[in-house]
């Protein structure tokens, strides 16, 4: 194929994209559909898997048609999502029993607590690299086989499927040919065995889920079948796939150990490769699998701020800053030096490491003087000392990926202001190196696919393929960036007592 190319589906919380790619990691078209959420119950959230399906069948065909290139020139397909929701299939009919999950349903919090109660963590931690928390897969999938009429009976006769988004979707794709998932999406499961590279016994007996559910765990870069040919005119190879934070370290280039993104929307992940050895976390960070290539397996430590972008919004929303996030920056700008106002945006507990769901946010250090511009900074502020907390966690958790020079890569919505960019090297004391392509998932997901797929000869190749970026060295005095520290750490001890 004289020019191949690379076609990435993203199947987000909110929304559907299709990107295409050239080798070159060059965007020549995209589409997307927006995904409606359905919240039955306080604290419930739910997906139509069936529109799903429907909507990533729309965006592939609808990204090559106005590309204005032939699906000739594809040479394969890769796949990202959102990690941890999950889906329960009829295995006959290819029916869900039920809505999907998504990851942000917090429906199983007291299973997790009973199981927490009865000692239960530790031993979840030691295999999964996870903690106890509705957030992730497992849980879900044993509530749905138990709150969904005859559906355990049915799945231990072996007549269901389960899987994450990118089993369900190569599911569909395939025609019901290939149930598999990838590696690092069954790292978020709490059912998968981070060393032994495969589904836990142990794990499933704890949580009441039949392995039996569970698709095959395959590289990042490999082998998941073939596109029906009537979906997109011929039959596509996929051979990428990747949970979205995963596939964001790819887009970055993040291939090495030490090499860390930070990826800022509403909240923030953020997450460093360690190596080929999963690091166990002293600072309840999450133990991840980075990428499975050729069988080999690198990990990460991964932590999330609950409340990044969010916090921006609040300002709009909740003080009235009319506007959006341009003018709560432009505000911010004009804050003074030095005005000692410290924001915890605690609105729905704290993430790592803290994992505090009690803490709730404040503003401290107001004076006279002080007003809109001071906390409006003091928000921006705020995303950067979380990030500082995650690098100090992760600089503990392990020392020898942080041997040489330390460099942040980061991408998402609040990373467009080269403003917030300065802010966070200044703050972290770290340097910052700004994404100048913002859809580092999608762009993942098509490397991973062009390795599966020999368009690259491996990682490091298709990494090289990641676009510019924009550098931003730390300039704050380092006595001023430790004073602003410690009114942060003063303020987190405040919130959560």
């Amino acid at each position: 194929m004289a020019d191949p190319l690379l076609l990435a589906l993203d199947q987000g919380t909110t929304s559907t994209r299709a990107i295409l790619f050239d080798a070159n990691g060059r965007a020549l078209a995209e589409a997307g559909r927006p995904l409606q959420q359905f919240y039955p119950q306080d604290g419930w959230v739910e997906h139509d898997a069936d529109a799903i399906y429907r909507a990533c069948v729309e965006v592939l065909r609808e990204a090559v048609a106005t590309s204005g290139r032939e699906i000739a020139e594809v040479a394969a397909i890769g796949i990202t999502n959102q990690r941890e929701t999950v889906v329960v299939w009829d295995r006959a009919t290819g029916q869900p029993i039920g809505r999907a999950i998504v990851w942000q349903d917090r429906r199983t919090a007291q299973a997790c607590e009973r199981l927490r109660a009865a000692g239960r963590e530790a031993q979840v931690t030691a295999t999964t690299g996870l903690l106890l928390d509705p957030y992730f897969s497992g849980t879900k999938l044993a509530w749905l086989l138990d709150h969904t009429p005859g559906a355990r009976a049915r799945a231990e006769a072996g007549e269901l499927l389960a899987g994450t988004i990118d089993a369900w979707v190569i599911w569909k794709l395939t025609r019901g040919r290939v149930h598999a998932t990838d590696a690092t999406n069954a790292s978020r499961t709490l059912l998968f065995d981070l060393k032994r590279q495969a589904w836990s016994e142990e794990m499933c007996e704890l949580l009441e889920v039949p392995p039996a559910l569970l698709p095959e765990v395959r590289d990042c870069a490999g082998d998941f079948g073939e596109t029906e040919a009537a979906i997109l005119g011929r039959a596509i190879p996929i051979r990428g796939v990747a949970g979205d934070q995963q596939a964001a370290l790819m887009g970055q280039g993040c291939i090495a150990p030490g090499a860390m993104k930070a990826t800022y929307g509403t909240g923030c992940f953020m997450l460093i490769n360690t190596g080929e050895t999963p690091a166990p976390s002293r600072s309840r960070l999450l133990t991840t699998v980075a990428a499975r290539v050729n069988g080999r397996t690198t990990y990460a430590l991964e932590g999330a701020i609950f409340i990044a972008g969010a916090a921006i919004q609040w300002l709009g929303e909740g003080l009235g800053v009319a506007g959006g996030p341009q003018a709560v920056e432009a505000l911010a700008m004009q804050a003074r030096a030095d005005h000692g106002v410290v924001l915890v945006p605690a609105f729905t507990g704290l993430g790592a490491p803290w994992w505090d769901a009690n803490a709730r946010g404040a503003v401290f250090g107001l004076t006279r003087d002080a007003g809109l511009p001071e906390i409006a900074q003091a928000a921006f502020d705020a995303c950067a000392l979380q990030t500082r907390d995650l690098i100090e966690a992760m600089r503990a958790d392990a020392p020898e990926a942080f041997a040489g020079s330390v460099e942040l890569r980061i991408d998402g919505g609040m990373s467009r202001s080269g403003w917030f960019a300065r802010r966070l090297a200044d703050l972290t004391g770290v340097q910052v190196c700004r994404a100048t392509y913002q859809e580092t998932t999608a762009l993942g997901a098509a490397l991973f696919a062009g390795v599966g797929a020999g368009v690259y000869a491996d990682l490091a190749e298709a990494a090289a393929a990641r676009p510019g970026a924009e550098d931003y060295a730390p300039e704050m005095e380092p006595s001023r960036r430790e004073a602003a520290y410690a009114r942060w750490l003063d303020a987190v001890a405040r919130v959560r007592t």
